[in-house]
């Protein structure tokens, strides 16, 4: 017995490591602090992407403890220097929305205090606080009160728990799957098409609707495809569309495709990932007329909210479909069990559940909505200004986007235009002052603005101007050589 208390006191003694001290504690804090401040204050000057790759061997598990100065400094080189800075407010090539400081606070109280947020019984208020946002979300959106709803970890697994309810719901399975048919755009977010394969359905049928000049989802071809399929006794039993598309920002026509749904008892999945907060608009509210008729929605916090990564929603007006995928009853378990609350860990694949809810509660309750709102009519706003300061320049642009992404490209009489264009988006990822992005529609390259940063300001679109001005310069100069 002496030996095995002697031998825990040792262990006690290393382990202590892992448990600073007060005065520990408050040199971290006041080195974070630094840091963090400095990294806001300077984030106007920093570039928006820096080509170039991470230091693996700066970046490996060391067999020597460092200091926390040290670790900063190799994050700051390694980590935050290469690539897309997705906090700064000069990434418009892309989503996400910039990541606001008291969702950070929200973050470092919850991994403070380690709640879990996966079952009622081990955190009453945790599971409260998320199911209330759920709620709030639902009222929205005006889906129903028995509506169930979860928030994940961004729109990949909230798109895949809405479609494995669908699938559940229609009893897709065995040899009823390569019979099934799925419609969506060709412009649906790619997780769709992922969510398929993980789900199972990777052999249903897949059919890509027509796109109208505004790249929506044309509702007649839609209907008439439906049609074809069921007297070709085939079995329709999904349509995915979307408020907000990635590569266009397009919303499809909601409300007509929440008739042609219940017409034909189709399930109706929306994808409002990038999107769907725009509802907070007044000027848009009217593009989303309908989507209450949708039987799964998803929305991201950490999209049109501008919050941190790693929060998304999910609605699902089907409880049954839902607890079929994810309900599970386990003995040891026993203690938890409270069939008249609905469990996070009951709506979705996670059973051990980071507490993700309140890096949106406490910025909605610090905040309240009106600066959201703001911040998103403000895009909206910069959007429009960036497409006439474009074709000042002489560049043609896609047509009049629902949301805030565009397209544009530079046309070209000498050259080929994707040749020329591509070659002009070299330049500007080379300059990096801003960050844009491309796509390709119906085989043309195009460059895309996606301006959603709650710190993507004016200067910020005057700075990307110029930016693009120098580059399309370079990109003459170099086919004139």
């Amino acid at each position: 017995m002496k030996k095995l208390l002697k031998q825990i006191a040792q262990l006690e003694k290393i382990a202590a490591e892992l448990e600073p001290d007060a005065a520990e504690r408050k040199a971290y804090n006041t080195q974070l602090h630094d840091y963090t401040e400095a990294f806001i204050t300077t984030l106007k000057e920093r570039p928006a992407y820096t080509k170039g790759d991470a230091n693996a061997q700066k970046l490996a598990v060391k067999k020597t403890t460092q200091p926390f100065s040290k670790l900063l400094e190799t994050y700051t080189k390694e980590v935050v220097e290469k690539g897309i800075v997705a906090s700064s407010g000069g990434h418009v090539g892309y989503i996400p929305g910039g990541g606001i400081f008291t969702s950070a606070l929200a973050d470092y109280i919850v991994d403070i205090t380690n709640e879990y947020a996966g079952i009622h019984y081990g955190s009453p208020g945790a599971v409260t606080l998320e199911n209330e946002l759920v709620n709030w979300l639902k009222s929205l959106f005006k889906f129903p009160e028995n509506a169930v709803g979860n928030l994940a970890s961004g729109g990949s697994i909230a798109n895949l728990t809405a479609l494995t309810a669908a699938r559940d719901k229609h009893q897709i399975k065995n040899e009823k799957i390569t019979k099934s048919v799925v419609y969506l755009s060709p412009q649906v977010h790619h997780c769709i098409h992922k969510a398929l394969r993980i789900i199972g359905l990777e052999d249903v049928i897949v059919r890509h609707v027509d796109l109208d000049k505004h790249h929506k989802i044309d509702t007649e071809k839609l209907e008439h495809l439906i049609k074809t399929d069921l007297n070709s006794g085939l079995n329709p039993f999904l349509i995915v569309a979307s408020s907000g598309t990635t590569d266009t920002g397009a919303v499809d026509p909601l409300d007509t495709l929440g008739d042609i749904s219940k017409k034909y008892n189709l399930w109706l999945h929306i994808d409002g990932a990038y999107g769907g907060f725009f509802i907070l608009v007044d000027s848009k509210k009217e593009l989303f007329k309908g989507i209450e008729k949708a039987d799964s929605l998803v929305i991201d916090p950490h999209k049109s909210l501008f919050l941190p990564y790693g929060l998304g929603a999910v609605l699902i007006k089907d409880k049954s479909a839902v607890y079929h995928s994810n309900h599970y009853f386990a003995n040891y378990m026993q203690d938890a069990f409270n069939e008249a609350i609905v469990n996070p860990a009951d709506v979705s694949p996670e059973l051990t559940k980071h507490f993700r809810g309140l890096r949106l509660w406490l910025p909605l309750q610090l905040h309240g909505i009106a600066p959201f709102k703001a911040a998103l009519e403000e895009k909206l706003l910069l959007t429009t200004y960036f497409r006439k300061l474009l074709t000042a320049s002489g560049f043609e642009i896609g047509p009049k986007p629902d949301l805030s992404v565009s397209y544009f490209w530079y046309p070209s009489q000498s050259i080929n235009q994707n040749t020329f264009n591509k070659k002009l988006l070299e330049y500007i990822h080379d300059d990096g002052t801003v960050f844009l992005s491309s796509t390709v529609l119906d085989d043309k390259f195009v460059i895309r603005i996606a301006i959603l940063s709650f710190r993507t300001k004016k200067e910020t679109i005057d700075k990307a101007m110029i930016m693009i001005n120098k580059c399309l310069l370079q990109a003459k100069d170099y086919f004139n050589k």
